[in-house]
C-alpha cells in the first residue's frame, strides 16, 4: 500500500472520530500528510506550528490507534512541521554529498542538468491555485512520460519554475536519466551563435553538436517558451527537437507566460504539439497559501519567531499576485526592523519597510488595517474584538465605522475588505457601509467622530 493510499484510508477511519469541521481544519489535504511510514513510524508532515501542537495534545492517541488498526501493527507516529523537515532533509543531502565522493559518474547531478537543488516537492506550498499542477508535475517527476508533454502557464512569479526545477531534481535523485532545464532564449542563443560570424564557413560539426545534446536526453525542460517568438529559425530548430524527443518517447516540459492559445506568435505546429500532452495553469496564490508561503519562509527565520500575524495578513493582503515579491517583502520587513527597531517587528515598521514598494498604490497609507487599529484605539475595543461574532451595540457600531472608512478611504472591493473583518461575506460588508451613510445624514455627533477619524487617518 502506497503512503498515498494509507493516508487516504486512514482519513476514512477518522471520519467517525472526529467532527467534520476539525477534520477539515486539522486533517485538511492541504495542512496535514503522511510523509512516510518506515520502520514501524509514521511521519505526519504539518505545515503549521499550531496544527503540530493541537494533533499532539489531542488527536495523536487516536491517530496511533487508527493506524495500528489499518496497518496491522505497533506504529509509532512522528508529527513534523514542515520546516522541520525540510531541514533534516537539507541536513541529510549535505551528509550524503560530503560521504559521497566518488559518486557513479553516470548519475547526473541537479547543478549539471541546470536545477537549482533548492527547488524541490518538498519546498513547494501547495494551495488551490497550484494543485492541479503539482500533482501532474508529481506524476511526470515518479513516471515520466505518462503526460507528455506538460506544459504549465501563468503569470510571472506563480511557481511554474519551482514546479519545472522540483520536476527535474527528482528524475535526477531518483533514476539515471539525462535531465537539462534551459530558457528559450538561451535554446535560441546557442542556436544562433552557430552560424554568426561565420557566413563563409560549414559548421557541421557544431551543428551536430548543438542537435546531439538536445535529442540525447532523456528529459527537457524549457522556460519562457513564449520567447521563441523572435526567432523563426529558433522555432524550426525547436520543432525538430520536439519531434525527435517526442518520437523517441522523452520526456517534454514546458512553460509558458500564457495559454497555448494566446501564444498566436508562434507556429502552429508548434502550438499543436504543445496540446498533444497535458496542459495546465497556476493561478495567483490566493490569500491562504499566500499566508502559508510567509509562514514557511520565517520559519528559517530565527528573528521572525515572535512576527505578530496582523504583519503577516498585511503582507499577505498586499503582494497577492506574485510569489517572489511576497517573499521579497519578508525579507524586507525583517532586515528593516533590524536596522531601524532593533529587530522588533510591527505593523507600522512593516508598513514603512513597504512603502517604496507599495508607492503606486494611492492608499497604502490608510490601508484596511491601519484603519481599524485607528478606529480601535478611538473606541477601546481590540483588534480581535472587531474581527469576532461579537455583535453587542459597543463593538458592531464602531466595526460599522471601520467598514464605512475602508470604502471611503481605500480603493478595496467589498469582498476584500470583508476577509479582513473575520471574513464576512460582502452583502455584510455592504450592509454596514450603507448603515453609516443613512446615519451621517442625521448624525451630527457621528459626522464629527467621522471627521476626527480621518483626520487621524491623514
Amino acid at each position: 500500500m502506497s503512503n498515498e493510499e494509507l493516508w487516504t484510508k486512514f482519513l476514512e477511519n477518522i471520519k467517525n472520530e472526529v467532527s467534520d469541521v476539525s477534520l477539515v481544519t486539522w486533517f485538511g489535504e492541504d495542512e496535514t500528510k503522511l510523509y512516510s511510514l518506515k520502520d514501524d513510524i509514521a511521519t505526519i508532515v504539518v505545515n503549521q506550528d499550531l496544527t503540530k501542537k493541537h494533533l499532539e495534545s489531542h488527536y495523536l492517541d487516536m491517530m496511533t490507534d487508527v493506524m495500528n488498526r489499518i496497518t496491522d501493527s505497533n506504529i509509532t507516529i512522528n508529527i513534523l512541521l514542515r520546516s522541520e523537515l525540510e531541514k533534516e532533509i537539507k541536513e541529510e543531502k549535505s551528509k550524503q554529498m560530503a560521504l559521497e565522493v566518488n559518486y557513479d559518474d553516470e548519475k547526473q547531478s541537479s547543478l549539471n542538468a541546470n536545477l537549482n537543488p533548492d527547488y524541490t516537492f518538498e519546498t513547494f506550498i501547495v494551495g488551490k491555485s497550484n494543485q492541479f499542477a503539482y500533482r501532474a508535475s508529481r506524476a511526470i517527476a515518479e513516471e515520466p512520460c505518462s503526460y507528455n508533454p506538460l506544459f504549465l502557464y501563468g503569470e510571472s512569479g506563480v511557481g511554474k519554475t519551482h514546479l519545472m526545477h522540483a520536476i527535474g531534481n527528482y528524475i535526477v535523485q531518483h533514476t539515471n536519466k539525462k535531465v537539462l532545464y534551459i530558457s528559450s532564449d538561451k535554446f535560441v542563443d546557442e542556436y544562433t551563435k552557430i552560424f554568426r560570424g561565420n557566413d563563409n564557413k560549414n559548421n557541421f560539426d557544431k551543428i551536430d553538436a548543438f542537435k546531439e545534446k538536445y535529442r540525447n536526453i532523456d528529459v527537457l525542460i524549457i522556460d519562457d517558451i513564449q520567447f521563441l517568438s523572435n526567432a523563426p529559425k529558433g522555432q524550426e530548430e525547436f520543432f525538430h527537437t520536439f519531434n525527435e524527443l517526442y518520437n523517441a518517447n522523452k520526456q517534454i516540459i514546458i512553460a509558458s507566460d500564457r495559454s497555448v492559445d494566446d501564444l498566436n506568435s508562434l507556429e502552429n505546429r508548434l502550438l499543436t504539439r504543445f496540446n498533444w500532452g497535458l496542459t495546465t495553469n497556476i493561478t495567483t496564490p490566493d490569500y491562504d497559501l499566500r499566508i502559508n508561503i510567509i509562514n514557511n519562509k520565517l520559519a528559517f527565520k530565527e528573528a521572525a519567531s515572535d512576527i505578530p500575524n496582523d504583519v503577516i495578513e498585511y503582507i499577505a493582503n498586499n503582494f497577492d499576485s506574485d510569489i517572489r515579491k511576497l517573499e521579497g517583502a519578508i525579507t524586507r520587513v525583517l532586515a528593516y526592523s533590524s536596522m531601524f527597531n532593533k529587530g522588533k517587528i510591527t505593523l507600522d515598521i512593516a508598513v514603512d519597510a513597504l512603502k517604496d514598494l507599495l508607492k503606486d498604490r494611492s492608499f497604502y497609507k490608510n490601508d484596511i488595517q491601519r484603519i481599524q487599529r485607528v478606529v480601535c484605539d478611538y473606541y477601546k475595543i481590540s483588534i480581535e474584538q472587531m474581527k469576532g461574532k461579537n455583535r453587542n451595540n459597543s463593538v458592531n457600531f464602531p466595526r460599522q465605522i471601520a467598514i464605512y472608512l475602508c470604502r471611503e478611504l481605500t480603493d478595496e472591493s467589498f469582498p476584500k475588505i470583508g476577509s479582513y473583518f473575520g471574513g464576512r461575506n460582502h452583502s455584510t460588508i455592504i450592509s454596514a457601509d450603507q448603515k453609516i451613510r443613512k446615519e451621517l445624514d442625521t448624525n451630527k455627533d457621528l459626522k464629527e467622530v467621522i471627521q476626527d477619524l480621518k483626520r487621524s487617518l491623514t
